[in-house]
């Protein structure tokens, strides 16, 4: 569809639509995190890496925002035989994620919050990948911009992520995590 017709201005509205879902998603998402941090902090638990937090909300915050602005800024085309994969795999993404909220449940947060003494969790997906929680916001950050042709933000997204966050976010939990093994259970 190209941009300016009637058709991609009902595409547009539907992204906003899964858009604002994804958002509100987010929301739930900081609700769940901060009980699990109270949680985690009432038995001893300990923040690492807390600099990367606020950087890492700025990132996703604007991931959202590009999504949202590329298409109707540059005129990006809705390719419907694009935007359906992609948002069959942006629905993947958020369904791999909750699936790591439920497998590790009170230990779950979006910090770096790590209980002294738990065993690392190997069920769900963490038996079949360290940090599967990590694919699903890399899968998301590639295919949510891509279901409205916005490849310009889910290269930047990708990069940014990459290199700002994961880079920093993994090794600190790696850390964290050998740490908290070490120490006995309070």
């Amino acid at each position: 569809m190209l941009a300016g017709t009637a058709g991609w201005w009902a595409a547009y509205t539907a992204y906003l639509l899964l858009l604002a879902g994804t958002s509100v998603e987010r929301f739930l998402e900081l609700g769940v995190s901060a009980r699990n941090a109270r949680w985690a902090f009432e038995r001893g638990g300990r923040e690492s890496g807390r600099g990367h937090f606020p950087p890492m909300v700025a990132l996703h915050t604007a991931l959202i925002l590009a999504c949202a602005l590329e298409p109707l800024l540059a005129g990006r085309p809705f390719i419907t035989a694009l935007a359906v994969p992609m948002a069959v795999l942006a629905l993947g993404s958020q369904a791999l994620r909750w699936w790591c909220i439920r497998t590790l449940g009170p230990r779950w947060n979006t910090r770096v919050i790590v209980v002294p003494g738990l065993p690392l969790v190997r069920r769900g997906p963490y038996r079949l990948i360290p940090h599967p929680n990590y694919v699903a916001v890399v899968l998301e950050g590639v295919v949510l911009p891509l279901i409205a042709t916005a490849w310009l933000t889910a290269v930047v997204f990708t990069v940014l992520n990459a290199v700002l966050l994961l880079g920093f976010r993994i090794p600190a939990e790696e850390r964290a995590l050998r740490q908290a093994l070490a120490e006995p259970v309070r």
